[in-house]
């Protein structure tokens, strides 16, 4: 485990994920090798591979046999629309009880950015 607490291959997995909504993967695009990740990460290979697992078994990537995996067609969208159901319905709820309670508007933080 990690210090946060989240698993290491999560964290691994989210690593990718944020690649590939940011555009560093993109559809198509050919993952690093298992090892070649977990060098740069600094991780157990066997780490790696089952936070790969678990983004193939999300249908986020697909398995070429002999030269590796690939970036699904609509990951990208997939993922973005994941992670806006989740900020609206697990994030922002905990914001807005912390604008509350300290009295911000939104007004207030768009000037302050």
């Amino acid at each position: 485990m990690s210090p946060g607490g989240t698993p290491v291959y999560l964290r691994l997995r989210e690593l990718i994920v944020a690649g590939i909504i940011e555009g560093a993967y993109p559809e198509g695009a050919l993952l690093p090798s298992v090892r070649a990740f977990a060098a740069e990460q600094g991780a157990n290979p066997l780490t790696v591979a089952k936070a790969y697992q678990q983004l193939q078994a999300d249908a986020l990537v697909e398995v070429q046999r002999g030269v590796g995996m690939f970036v699904a067609p609509g990951a990208a969208e997939r993922l973005r629309r994941l992670e806006r159901d989740r900020f609206l319905t697990q994030d922002w709820p905990a914001i807005r009880r912390k604008l509350r309670l300290l009295g911000l508007s939104p007004a207030e933080l768009l000037a302050e950015s």
